[in-house]
């Protein structure tokens, strides 16, 4: 059954599938969406006897790897709070954050929401929506350079929308800076775990920032300034 369940579940085609049927458990509750697919994933991984270099994780994490994940998530964090999101926030109105509002202040939501988010947001989507969804396409659709750029897209978009509880500005938002870290996989797809981090230490500037109360404060300088 489960040599079964594997030869099925490894079929080229089932990433779409996987795509297509997961936003039907969104009905249910729109983190579903995400821990279904993931727990595809996970059953390829296993049934394949754990090769997490099909998933692009064949890079162990060094000291050069650390500190490149540093300077590229500051950089795209000030990118994105002095210059797109103010652009996006004059189109498309502020973010929703309703979902997360109750960190302010409060010490035990903040902690609990930074293990919650390096777990299931920097490994957790980066594994399924990097390391599966983007490599799976890419190779069903050629495996050549031109197929990894649509498939950085296409992963890109669907990873945005997956953020509309945001509001509009977080699809936009969260899809060019999906795109943006998706180009960096592209240039290297077998260091999955550069972008965990990356993605982990951005989460956390902007969550720690939430939880000081302070996460207007590059915006607003930015509008002062112009």
């Amino acid at each position: 059954m489960k040599t079964k369940l594997y030869h099925y579940l490894n079929k080229p085609y089932t990433v779409v599938l996987v795509m297509l049927i997961a936003p039907i458990f969104g009905l249910i509750d729109r983190n579903f969406v995400f821990f279904f697919s993931l727990g595809i994933a996970f059953l390829i991984l296993k049934g394949g006897k754990y090769d997490w270099a099909r998933f692009g994780i064949g890079q162990k994490i060094t000291g050069k790897t650390i500190f490149k994940s540093l300077y590229i998530a500051i950089a795209l964090f000030i990118g994105f709070s002095a210059i797109i999101d103010p652009l996006l926030q004059t189109w498309l109105g502020e973010y929703d954050l309703s979902s997360i509002d109750d960190i302010r202040g409060n010490v035990e939501g903040y902690i609990g929401l930074m293990l919650v988010m390096w777990v299931f947001a920097a490994f957790g989507e980066e594994f399924l929506f990097r390391g599966y969804y983007m490599k799976a396409l890419a190779e069903l659709l050629g495996n050549g350079n031109r197929t990894w750029l649509l498939s950085a897209l296409i992963t890109s978009l669907y990873f945005g929308i997956s953020h509309a509880y945001q509001g509009l500005i977080g699809i936009v938002s969260v899809f060019l800076w999906s795109f943006a870290i998706s180009l960096l996989f592209n240039r290297n797809r077998n260091n999955l775990l550069l972008l965990v981090l990356i993605h982990g230490i951005y989460d956390s500037i902007g969550i720690t920032l939430i939880y000081l109360n302070k996460d207007h404060v590059i915006s607003d300088w930015v509008y002062q300034l112009f």
